[in-house]
This record gives C-alpha cells, structure tokens and sequence, in this order.
C-alpha cells in the first residue's frame, strides 16, 4: 500500500497521485453479499436536496458487512481483500468453518490466509488483529475499531480508513475509550470490538487531480460562499477578498449557521452522560 505519483503527461495528472493497493482482488465481489444500490442524488421523497454536492456518479454495489460479529467461536479465513466503492476502509472477505462467508472491515496487518474468530471467552494469546470480543474481556492500552455503542446492535464507531479508539481503562462493567478527537466516553462492557486499526490509512493522503475523478466518486462541484453574491450566501459581496456584507467576520453557512469553532450538540442529549471529557479538553456541565 502506498501513493503513487504520475508522470506529467497530462495537466491532470501533474497533480494526481493515488493509493494503489495490489493486495486488493481483482474478483467481483460475492453475489449473495451485496445488494443493489439506489441513487438518490441528495433529495428527499419530495424531491427536494437536503444533501448538496449529491449526484452522478458511477453505478455502485453495496456489500452487506458483518458488523454484528454474531457467529462466535467459529475460526474465519481471510480469502480476500477487496475494494468497496460505499467507504473510505477496504473489505475482507471471509469463509467460516461450517460454511457461510461474510464481509468484514479489513484493519490493518490483516492478510490473505489468515485466520479469525469472535468469542465471548478470551486467552492473553487471542488479541491479535481482526478478532473481536466483548470490552470487558480486551486489556486497557488496547487498540479497537467497530465498536458497538449499545450492545448486540452493531459496530457504530471507528468504522472509516485508519481509524482506532484506544481502550483507556475497565471499571465497574464499563469501558472507558478515547476517541480519535480526545473525547473520552463510556461505554457498556458488553459492547463488542475488534482488536486493531481499520487499515487503508493512506486514503487521505491522495490527490485526485482532476475534477472528474471527484464526479466519478458521485461528488458535485461545491462553490465558496465569499466567490457568491450577497443576494445567494450570507458570506457572498464586498470588494475583493471579504467575509461578507453586514460587517460579518465569521465563515458560516448559507443558512447562517456558523461553519467553525460553533457546537452544535444538543445539551439535552441523553448520551452526554456518558462523557467524561469533550474533545476540547473540557467536561459536560455538572461534572467535576
């Protein structure tokens, strides 16, 4: 895995370098593992965007994953490695003993030919990449990813390319986790994870080079609001470079909605209780 630059040959390609993956198959993904996809272009049921910079776009397939990890005590190999056009991580395919195969995220170190399994039972020598277990039974300092925030429903967090939450400590039947943003939270020791980081790390670190790659990835062309007219963005008018008409200094959204450094949680959110520390250093009001 690693990026790769491009002779200048093209204007393009003078800034294109992407992350080529030989380890990825080749082979179309399992038939029975994936479903058809229905674009939607970012509008609703009425016809109305409520997500913009939606649409076109290349014709995708979505694989069903195992987020669940529900198959337990059965020994899984690594058949493949395989590219999924629906996120950021890539996909491992893999082929139980009894018989059922099964998408999972691929994290990083794990290898064609390996094997895995889930439990609810561990050994010291059962924390190895892409096996998975209840929190309770994972020793603290330990690396996670697809962690399920409520138990038995499924991985919800640390789910994207080169992404881990670090196991800080268990006490009383809960885990406390620390986010990629600093933000420490607890969670039920009865939530599953799996051992290691999601691999595919170098995603973010490509340069597309072209607008038309971006158009492939169904991504539309986003416009800046201080580019625009104060009749369209609050940000748009003033006289060369400027934040906007009516005295505004703040980026915000067309809608008003201030862009950066503006929390919008709600304070009423039930899981705040589960905060320790935000991801700016400080606690939920309340706490000491």
């Amino acid at each position: 895995m690693a990026i790769h630059s491009f002779r200048p040959l093209t204007p393009s390609g003078r800034f294109t370098s992407l992350n080529k993956q030989k380890e990825l198959s080749k082979e179309r993904p399992q038939r029975a593992l994936t479903e058809s996809k229905h674009k939607t272009g970012g509008r609703n049921v009425y016809g109305r965007v409520t997500s913009r910079h939606r649409g076109g776009g290349h014709k995708q397939l979505y694989r069903i994953i195992d987020f669940r990890r529900d198959l337990l005590d059965v020994p899984a190999n690594v058949q493949a490695i395989e590219y999924d056009p629906n996120r950021t991580a890539n996909l491992a395919l893999v082929a139980y003993t009894n018989g059922e195969k099964r998408y999972i995220i691929a994290p990083k170190g794990l290898n064609v030919g390996d094997s895995i399994f889930a439990s609810n039972t561990a050994t010291t020598n059962d924390f190895k990449v892409g096996n998975n277990f209840p929190l309770e039974l994972i020793p603290p300092s330990t690396l996670v990813h697809c962690v399920e925030l409520v138990p038995g429903r499924g991985a919800k967090i640390a789910r994207s390319a080169g992404t881990s939450l670090e196991l800080v400590a268990i006490e009383n039947g809960q885990a406390t986790l620390k986010m990629p943003s600093g933000e420490l939270r607890l969670l039920h020791g009865k939530c599953r994870a799996t051992i290691g980081e999601v691999g595919n790390s170098d995603h973010n670190q490509q340069s597309l080079g072209k607008a038309g790659r971006r158009r492939w990835l169904g991504i539309r062309p986003t416009v800046r609001g201080v580019a625009m007219n104060p009749v369209d963005h609050p940000n748009g008018g003033g006289q060369g470079k400027s934040k906007g008409g009516g005295g505004r200094q703040h980026l915000v959204s067309p809608w008003g909605q201030l862009a950066k450094g503006y929390v919008t949680r709600r304070r009423t959110k039930l899981s705040t209780s589960m905060i320790i520390v935000h991801h700016n250093g400080r606690k939920p009001r309340g706490k000491k």
